[in-house]
C-alpha cells in the first residue's frame, strides 16, 4: 500500500467519523429540546390557568388575607380586590357597592316614577335589597357592617331620591290613651274637694 492509497483513506475514514458525530450532535440536541418543549408548554397553561382563575376569584393560591364565606360570591369579591387593589380594602369595598348594588338600585329607582319614590311599598324591596348587597360584600372582604362607607352610601341615596318626601305627621293618640288623659284630672276633682271640706271641718270641732 503506498502512502498516497493510506493518506486518502485515512482522510475518507476521517470525514465519515466527522459526518457521523456532526448528526449525532444534531440528533441529541433535536432530543433535548423536545424532552424540555412539554415541561415549557405545561408551565405555560399552567400560568394561564392562574391568571383565569384568579380573574374570576378562583385562584387556587393562599391569598394573604382572609376571605369571607358567607355566600358563593365571596371568592368573586375577594379576587377582585386582591387582583386590582392587593387587599379588601375600603377602596375596593367603595368600588365595588358603586358597581355592584348602586347601579342595580339606580337603575330600579329610574324605572320607577318620582311621584312613587315617597311610598314605601313601591321602594322597601329596592331598599332591603341595597342593603342586603352591601352587607354581602362587606361580610366577604370581612369588614365590619355596618361601616361609615355604607352609612355614607345610604345618607346619598336618601339625599338623592328621597329628601323631598314629606315626613309623618304627628298623629293624635290613641282613644284609650285620650280618655284616660281626660278622665283623670275631672275625677281628681271630687276627690280634691271631699278632703278640703273635711279638713275644715276638723279644723272647726278641734276649735
Amino acid at each position: 500500500m503506498t502512502a498516497t492509497s493510506f493518506s486518502l483513506m485515512f482522510s475518507w475514514s476521517f470525514v465519515t467519523l466527522f459526518i457521523w458525530a456532526g448528526s449525532t450532535t444534531v440528533v441529541c440536541l433535536v432530543d433535548v429540546k423536545l424532552a424540555k418543549q412539554p415541561a415549557t408548554t405545561i408551565g405555560y397553561h399552567s400560568t394561564e390557568m392562574m391568571v383565569a382563575n384568579a380573574t374570576y376569584g378562583k385562584s387556587t393560591l393562599s391569598r394573604p388575607f382572609a376571605c369571607g364565606n358567607n355566600s358563593h360570591h365571596c371568592q368573586t369579591y375577594c379576587g377582585i380586590c386582591s387582583d386590582f387593589y392587593g387587599a379588601p380594602t375600603m377602596e375596593c369595598l367603595s368600588f365595588m357597592l358603586e358597581e355592584l348594588c348602586l347601579l342595580k338600585f339606580d337603575e330600579a329607582m329610574a324605572s320607577l316614577n318620582n311621584t312613587d319614590w315617597c311610598t314605601w311599598g313601591n321602594v322597601s324591596i329596592l331598599y332591603s335589597n341595597l342593603s342586603l348587597c352591601t352587607e354581602e360584600i362587606s361580610d366577604c372582604l370581612v369588614i365590619p357592617w355596618p361601616n361609615p362607607l355604607v352609612e355614607q352610601t345610604f345618607v346619598n341615596i336618601h339625599s338623592r331620591f328621597f329628601k323631598d318626601c314629606p315626613t309623618e305627621q304627628l298623629s293624635d293618640p290613641p282613644p284609650v290613651i285620650v280618655f284616660a288623659l281626660v278622665i283623670t284630672p275631672i275625677c281628681l276633682i271630687p276627690v280634691m274637694v271631699s278632703l278640703v271640706v273635711l279638713k275644715t271641718k276638723n279644723a272647726d270641732g278641734s276649735s
